[in-house]
C-alpha cells in the first residue's frame, strides 16, 4: 500500500496478523506464480514495490540466481520491518519507498514486480509511469490485482457479515480498494497513460483459499487488514464482536474446521 494513510493502516498489530493469516491463506499461491513468471525472464536486477511482509521477496530470493540483485520496497515501515525480521534465503536490499516517487535511476531494473499493491496507488498512472521509468528498455512490469469481490468468497462473506452490524454505514474497504480495481480496460488505460503502450497481457487465475477455521478467516479480514480501522472508527469496542459475527457467517456458508473458498485475480504483464 502506497499512501500516507496506507502507511498508518498497515501498522500496530496488522503486520503480524497479515503474515500469520493472510499470507498463507490468499497471498502465497499468487506469490509463487508471479515469482515463476519473473524467473522465466532471467533478469539481472529486480525491483519489488509494495512488498508488504515479503511474501514475494522470499520466493524471489529462493528462486532467482544469487547474481540477480533484488531490491524490495514498501511505503509502510512497520510492514517492511516485519518482512526484514522474517529474513530471506540470501541477501536482498530492503528500502522504504513510495511507488508514486521511486528513489531509483532511470532504467535501473530489468523487471519490476508488485503483488496486490496497485489497487492502493492514489494515482495509478503516476505509479505506473514510475515503474516504466526505472525499467530498462525491453524490461517487464509484472503485477497482480484481485478480481471483483464476488469472485473472492471469503472476502465477500465477511463484507456481507459486516453489513449486518452497520446496515446504515457498512464498511466498504474490501469492495472499494482490494477488490475495486479489476476492470481490464481501466487498467490498460492507466498503463498506457504511464507509458506502457506495447504488449500488455492479462491472465485471470482462480485458486482455492484454505482457511484453518472460520475463526482464522474472520481474524484475518477483521483484524489483519485496514478494514480493522473502518470497524474501530464506527465503534472503538466492536472488533471482537465483529470477528465473532464474521466467523459465524463463514461457518454458516463454508462449514466448520478447515475450509476452502474461491479466490481470483488478474496477473498483468507489461513490456517497456
Amino acid at each position: 500500500m502506497n499512501t500516507s494513510s496506507g502507511e498508518r493502516a498497515f501498522a500496530g498489530p496488522i503486520p503480524q496478523l497479515y503474515e500469520r493469516y493472510l499470507v498463507p491463506m490468499i497471498f502465497d499461491g499468487y506469490a509463487q506464480d508471479i515469482t515463476r513468471r519473473v524467473a522465466a525472464l532471467a533478469p539481472s536486477s529486480v525491483l519489488e514495490i509494495a512488498a508488504g511482509t515479503g511474501a514475494v521477496t522470499r520466493h524471489l530470493a529462493a528462486q532467482l540466481p544469487a547474481g540477480t540483485s533484488i531490491v524490495s520496497t514498501d511505503l509502510s515501515q512497520p510492514m517492511l520491518e516485519h518482512a526484514m525480521s522474517l529474513g530471506t534465503s540470501r541477501p536482498v536490499t530492503w528500502r522504504q519507498a513510495d511507488a508514486m516517487k521511486l528513489p531509483f535511476a532511470d532504467g535501473a531494473f530489468d523487471a519490476v514486480v508488485c503483488q496486490f499493491g496497485a489497487m492502493f496507488f492514489p494515482d495509478k498512472a503516476v505509479a505506473f509511469s514510475e515503474a516504466y521509468r526505472v525499467l530498462r528498455p525491453g524490461g517487464t512490469f509484472l503485477f497482480n490485482v484481485w478480481d471483483r469481490i464476488e469472485d473472492n468468497e471469503f472476502a465477500d462473506c465477511v463484507t456481507q457479515a459486516m453489513a449486518t452490524l452497520f446496515p446504515a454505514d457498512p464498511p466498504r474497504f474490501m469492495v472499494k480498494v482490494p477488490h475495486g480495481y479489476y476492470d481490464q480496460a481501466q487498467i490498460r488505460g492507466a498503463l498506457a497513460a504511464g507509458g506502457f503502450t506495447g504488449a500488455i497481457t492479462f491472465d485471470t487465475m482462480a485458486m482455492q483459499s484454505l482457511g484453518e477455521s472460520p475463526r482464522s478467516v474472520a481474524v484475518a479480514y477483521c483484524q489483519g487488514t485496514p478494514m480493522r480501522a473502518e470497524l474501530e472508527a464506527r465503534d472503538a469496542g466492536i472488533l471482537e464482536k465483529a470477528t465473532d459475527v464474521a466467523a459465524s457467517a463463514i461457518e454458516d456458508r463454508f462449514g466448520p474446521g478447515g475450509i476452502t473458498g474461491k479466490i481470483q485475480a488478474h496477473v498483468v504483464v507489461a513490456t517497456r
